[in-house]
């Protein structure tokens, strides 16, 4: 089996399929995660390891099976079945991720799942809090957009990349606390787009590439396009949370969070935290307390309008420009 040494989030992966959003991995680096897709391994069907349920995230027909069920086994791994077919086992550790395609599902679309849900919940294991983020750096320093789905954070990420800002990651924004700093390690250069931002941004729905040929969501290769991504991690600067959408007309507005408000925000906003155990949950409050009192946090409201994306992403640059350091 041939294997390939890639980068993400700040990790070394081992993988035996062709990662090609991922970034190669110095050659004489020991892989932090193996990554197999083909099979679940050690953690098939044969090895017989008794597993129970750890949680589920439900349809909105509660008679169709769940989204995702998630069960744990008896060793600690955690076994994902998606309702399209998908399967995924992770260690106890977060150290080897296997996953198999189930139905008319592709390898392709198994990558998908891995770069979103899979390798989040995976850093999880590995001590790295994660928020539902998209980062651009401004000034040195990594400025992060979170927000639920939908909100824009991507087309945000994308607009800013459009001015010329470094990205450091879309959608998944893995935190490193290190000697008291917290560094958002680099993630994939790529920022995933429903057709309707590509067209914001792009002038039509087909200017960019699908990430696979069954789904609509296309991708802007950061890599190209006169694009910069960021190769090291970059010390966070702000968080500047997406809230309510404004009247068209209106101009951004920031505000700044303090204190409990600023943590429960926070809370709202990380990546794949309704499958944590209580050691997760411990250290995910331990690293968004400090972040809530070490990093200005601000919300952000825009203009219900995507034509003024450009306009909220200089509106963000300049008041980051200001803020006293």
């Amino acid at each position: 089996m041939t294997t390939r040494l890639r980068s993400a989030y700040g990790h070394t992966c081992e993988v035996n399929f062709d990662w090609a959003w991922c970034p190669p991995a110095p050659p004489a680096q020991a892989a932090d995660i193996r990554i197999h897709l083909g099979g679940l391994g050690r953690f098939g069907d044969d090895a017989r390891i008794p597993r129970v349920l750890h949680g589920q995230r439900p349809q909105r027909d509660p008679a169709r099976p769940p989204v995702v069920r998630v069960e744990r086994g008896d060793d600690g791994h955690f076994h994902f079945v998606y309702a399209d077919g998908a399967e995924f086992a992770i260690d106890a550790t977060g150290s080897e991720i296997f996953g198999v395609a189930g139905g008319e599902l592709t390898e392709d679309d198994l990558v998908v799942y891995l770069q979103g849900p899979i390798l989040g919940f995976a850093l999880r294991l590995r001590g790295l809090t994660c928020l539902h983020a998209s980062a651009a750096v401004v000034d040195g320093q990594a400025v992060a957009v979170a927000g639920a789905a939908g909100m824009g954070k991507s087309t945000t990420a994308a607009a800013f990349a459009r001015h010329g800002l470094e990205i450091v990651t879309d959608d998944v924004l893995a935190l490193r606390d290190r000697a008291g700093s917290l560094e958002v390690q680099p993630g994939l250069p790529r920022v995933l787009l429903w057709p309707e931002s590509v067209t914001t941004l792009f002038g039509h729905s087909d200017a960019l590439p699908r990430i696979v040929s069954t789904w609509g969501k296309r991708y802007l290769d950061l890599t190209q396009r006169g694009c910069r991504f960021a190769t090291e991690a970059v010390p966070l600067g702000a968080v500047y949370l997406l809230g309510d959408r404004l009247p068209p007309d209106a101009a951004p507005q920031i505000t700044q969070l303090r204190g409990t408000s600023a943590a429960a925000w926070l809370l709202a906003n990380t990546y794949a935290n309704d499958f944590l155990d209580s050691r997760m949950r411990i250290e995910e409050l331990a690293v968004l307390g400090r972040l809530a009192t070490h990093v200005p946090i601000y919300v952000l409201r825009v203009p219900d309008d995507r034509q003024a994306v450009s306009v909220s992403c200089q509106a963000v640059i300049d008041h980051f420009h200001v803020q006293p350091r």
